[in-house]
């Protein structure tokens, strides 16, 4: 039959679709009830359609305060973690020393470490040092377990990089710092990119961590674990999708700059 051989020949592309329609769902049910007036405080079940949330998306109390502390820790744990992380990558590839291979095990335990023990660890360890439980220790806790992240991602990059290149720069008489910016970091760039986009998502998505370390802090995710105890304002369907949306534009600019590049140097 036509149809079983069109199916046999697009098989792959056709469970790419729906597998991509599957990961998106979540995506299109919060976007779909960020519309919704529902009658009671829980937003689960489909009523009417309205834009009231979207014309007033901070109209439940604390909302975008603790929407604005997430955005502040991400912000701040991306750029630490994406400083020190693309240093220590440059380091493990491009240097032998000592422990180097202790180094590389110690790196990648945060991202096989269960989070509740990272959070317990890193509560007691705040603890013991007597600190004060609060915007400081979340941040802290967020920089130590994207570290590993953006040292995975840049260390791939650096190491497809040809030193040839460098070198090349070098004997036209550029300097370390000329070949490290004009070289180097444009070449490493989409690998300091990725790891820093990584970085941002995974600490303003993250809970576990950052409710043992919050003290009495209140970011976006604890907020909504905590509103889901009394009420899910459509408000927070709203913020998700304007966070969703931003995303998917920062992809789809990421995609434009890398094809005209792409153009420009064929």
């Amino acid at each position: 039959m036509p149809f079983v051989r069109r199916l046999k020949r697009n098989l792959v592309v056709v469970a790419g679709l729906l597998t991509l329609g599957y990961l998106l769902l979540p995506n299109v049910i919060v976007t779909v009830f960020s519309f919704n007036d529902p009658k009671g405080r829980f937003n689960y079940a489909w009523q009417r359609f309205s834009t009231d949330a979207w014309t007033d998306p901070c109209g439940v109390a604390d909302l975008c305060g603790s929407l604005s502390v997430s955005l502040q820790i991400a912000a701040w744990a991306t750029l630490g973690a994406t400083v020190l992380g693309t240093m220590t990558a440059f380091a493990l590839v491009r240097y032998r020393f000592r422990a180097r291979g202790a180094v590389n095990a110690l790196i990648f335990l945060p991202m096989a470490m269960p989070e509740v023990v990272m959070a317990a660890s890193l509560l007691t360890l705040f603890l013991n040092m007597g600190a004060e439980l609060g915007f400081w220790t979340v941040l802290i806790a967020h920089i130590m377990f994207c570290l590993s992240f953006v040292v995975t991602a840049v260390k791939a990059r650096v190491m497809s990089m040809d030193p040839r290149l460098e070198q090349a720069a070098q004997d036209l008489y550029a300097g370390p710092v000329q070949t490290f910016l004009r070289v180097t970091l444009p070449i490493a760039a989409p690998g300091i990119a990725a790891g820093a986009l990584l970085a941002f998502a995974l600490s303003f998505d993250d809970f576990i961590i950052t409710n043992f370390n919050a003290g009495s802090t209140v970011t976006f995710p604890m907020f909504v674990w905590g509103s889901a105890q009394r009420g899910t304002p459509v408000q927070i369907n709203v913020i998700g999708t304007a966070m969703f949306v931003v995303a998917v534009l920062c992809v789809l600019a990421g995609l434009v700059v890398a094809d005209r590049r792409q153009r420009r140097t064929s």
